[in-house]
């Protein structure tokens, strides 16, 4: 399934082009001709087939010459691989993608989301060097790296080959927020209603956190899922509006959290899962719901986790995911150099 969604949003004039340029893209030639537009809309045009078809991975940029006169331009793209290369890279990616959506084949639709969420976040590492090809699925799927856009490309191309509805939402930078450039994530269709999934935010959150504390923690249960199914009102609490119209997403029920009953919202029920999660040795993740997680409320909560750990010669380290009231406990004999720790997930970027 590929909704070509963001083609659909686009004029009769500039589906031509789309269609011109995908076409010229896949043919890998060295130059074509495409309806001429302004610079900046063609430029656009080419950013959005490039979501719209994550499996375009070699296209790094576009230049064009105008002709007097003439209702076309002729583009010359910049190819980030050699010709040959781009085919053993197609060859190998399809394996890869047939491979991993095969694994995932008979699960229903909220199971394969979850199930390409939790590969991009236990085999999938954010490039601080930014190469070039981590803002494309050959970055993910092929070298284990990639920046938002990349994942965000990777999620959305594993949600095609499994039959789930999948795009990929952009939101524009605030550097006056300190927000320095744009950030890439998706919006999914499951049950007939949207919701966000960033895979990208979850996997900074997750990376070895809880290993770094306790050595015996397993990687699936690190796992994080903070921006896993979420509604409008949550995703927008830390990060920017989209570019580009998108679905609203209005539906809060399919939040991972309280799906797995673990969205509180009274004291109690966190003294009470303190209580069973430090008899089992184990580190928990909860949603705070019960009003706004304002620093008052966070001390009281830390208050009742500590004494649940105390109470069983314990000590608690507490990272919290302010924006989306998300709390991660990790029990310890070993009193934690922090106790608590506030925690950032990563804006990537797009360039």
């Amino acid at each position: 399934m590929n909704t070509n969604y963001y083609y659909t949003q686009l004029t009769k004039q500039q589906q031509a082009a789309y269609y011109a340029l995908l076409e010229g893209l896949n043919s890998l030639a060295p130059s074509f001709m495409v309806p001429r537009l302004d610079g900046h809309e063609l430029f656009d045009i080419w950013f959005l087939l490039r979501i719209d078809h994550p499996e375009v991975f070699w296209s790094g940029g576009i230049r064009y010459k105008y002709y007097e006169d003439s209702a076309y331009v002729e583009v010359e793209p910049e190819y980030i691989f050699e010709k040959k290369k781009i085919k053993e890279h197609q060859k190998a990616l399809a394996s890869r993608v047939e491979k991993l959506s095969r694994a995932a084949a008979g699960l229903n639709d909220a199971e394969k989301l979850k199930y390409i969420h939790d590969f991009i976040c236990t085999n999938v590492y954010y490039d601080k060097l930014k190469k070039q090809y981590s803002h494309e699925i050959i970055g993910p799927l092929g070298q284990g790296v990639g920046v938002c856009e990349g994942i965000a490309k990777s999620v959305k191309i594993l949600c095609d080959a499994l039959n789930i509805w999948c795009i990929i939402a952009i939101s524009e930078a605030n550097p006056e927020k300190g927000i320095k450039y744009r950030h890439a994530w998706n919006i999914v269709k499951i049950n007939g209603k949207y919701y966000h999934l960033d895979a990208t935010f979850d996997n900074s959150l997750g990376r070895g956190a809880g290993l770094a504390v306790n050595q015996n923690v397993p990687a699936a249960e690190d796992i994080r899922y903070d921006y896993f199914l979420l509604s409008d009102r949550q995703i927008y609490r830390d990060h920017e509006p989209v570019i580009w119209k998108v679905p609203e997403c209005t539906d809060f029920d399919s939040f991972y959290y309280k799906q797995k009953k673990l969205s509180f919202t009274t004291i109690e029920d966190i003294r009470k899962r303190s209580l069973q999660a430090v008899k089992k040795g184990k580190a928990f993740t909860f949603h705070w719901r019960g009003d706004h997680l304002i620093r008052n409320r966070l001390q009281e909560i830390l208050m009742i986790i500590e004494e649940e750990a105390s109470a069983k010669s314990k000590h608690a380290r507490v990272q919290v995911n302010m924006s989306q009231a998300v709390i991660r406990v990790i029990f310890s004999e070993i009193i934690p150099a922090e106790q608590l720790v506030e925690e950032d997930a990563n804006e990537g970027e797009l360039v």
